[in-house]
């Protein structure tokens, strides 16, 4: 779900976000949804042609890009040597 997030942000919307993840906008809103109920609070507003950060998205960003970060890395460091 933190890669949800990334993407939104990234991507400045929820469509082109999902339209990334081949997701449908509605599931990727659904996943946001959780998370924002994990998180306790909203991590996006949703604005009429955009998406802005909360006070509680900025500081949950750069966590969430470390973590995305972090499982990379141990994905290369799992996959066998030739």
């Amino acid at each position: 779900m933190l890669e949800y997030l990334v993407a939104i942000v990234d991507e400045g919307s929820f469509t082109r976000a999902a339209e990334l993840l081949h997701v449908s906008q509605p599931a990727l809103s659904h996943q946001v949804g959780a998370l924002e109920r994990d998180f306790g609070g909203p991590l996006l507003e949703r604005l009429p042609r955009a998406v802005r950060l909360t006070p509680m998205g900025r500081a949950v960003l750069p966590h969430a890009r470390a973590a995305l970060a972090g499982a990379e890395r141990a994905r290369c460091a799992a996959r066998p040597t030739p």
